[in-house]
């Protein structure tokens, strides 16, 4: 059966980014029904059976034996006679089923075929990249550097989607090559002409609390708790910390031994200088 070559990218679904096997199963199904649909003007009586494991696809027509001489549409009836050259055992009601080869097609079914297909794989993947990342907004994220530009600096995770981190995003003496890795939050995600659009932060107050969850366990834990940041991004911060536990200094678990925790934020930060203080409900 021609169809391996015929839907080159068939083998490859399984290695589809963000879509899930069972959703390209059923995208599958939908484009080859709706070929067969226009092709024969009805799909109802066709199977359409896929197997993502080989990376195969078979289609099966069935069709009832009627009297010869009486067939009224070739494509639901089979004439007795012709039902019994494939097998001798056949009688008028039965139902024949047949396997319906790809290239009966014609060239131009199956080019509108694998069109449709491509476009309906590059929508789910944009609509699953918009939702996985809608539910990341907040979080860090690292990746690869892989164009600088005037105004935005192009990353890619590591599935190779792009995410954009632009100069107003950027700590004022960031600079990039290509091939740098680099960390950042997911600031927002927009749709943008129906493409979506991963915009990346390193100057948001969230940015530098995230840094401080990931430095420090104990903030992590829930023990000590993050009350205010005030940042100028690449210059100063300051971070308010209280902990519930009096066994626990905040001030200097943040810190960590001469400094080790906050070492690790600062330079990230292109050593901003990092003031960690006692939070407290006195104004004065």
């Amino acid at each position: 059966m021609d169809n391996l070559n015929l839907i080159s990218n068939f083998a490859e679904f399984k290695e589809l980014k963000n879509i899930d096997k069972s959703t390209m199963i059923g995208v599958l199904e939908d484009v080859f029904r709706h070929t067969l649909s226009k092709i024969y003007e009805t799909d109802d009586n066709f199977d359409v059976i896929i197997n993502p494991e080989k990376g195969d696809l078979e289609i099966w027509r069935s069709r009832v034996v009627v009297e010869d001489g009486t067939v009224e549409n070739a494509q639901m009836q089979i004439a007795v006679s012709e039902a019994k050259e494939i097998d001798p055992t056949y009688e008028i009601g039965d139902e024949v089923a047949d396997q319906v080869r790809l290239e009966s097609f014609g060239r131009r079914a199956v080019l509108s075929l694998r069109q449709n297909l491509a476009s309906r794989i590059l929508d789910l993947e944009k609509a699953n990249l918009y939702e996985r990342y809608s539910g990341k907004v907040g979080e860090i994220v690292t990746g690869e550097v892989y164009q600088v530009w005037k105004k935005e600096v192009l990353i890619l995770d590591d599935d190779e989607n792009e995410l954009i981190l632009p100069k107003t995003e950027q700590i004022p003496n960031d600079f990039y090559r290509k091939g740098d890795t680099i960390k950042a939050i997911v600031k927002s995600v927009e749709m943008n002409n129906n493409n979506p659009r991963i915009i990346l932060s390193r100057t948001a107050d969230q940015f530098l609390e995230r840094l401080f969850e990931q430095e420090v366990p104990e903030i992590y834990d829930g023990l000590i708790t993050i009350k205010k940041i005030v940042r100028i991004p690449g210059e100063r911060a300051k971070v308010a910390v209280e902990s519930y536990d009096e066994r626990i200094d905040p001030v200097g678990a943040c810190v960590g031994m001469k400094g080790s925790r906050i070492y690790t934020i600062v330079k990230e930060l292109r050593n901003e200088n990092i003031d960690v203080v006692n939070y407290t409900a006195n104004t004065q």
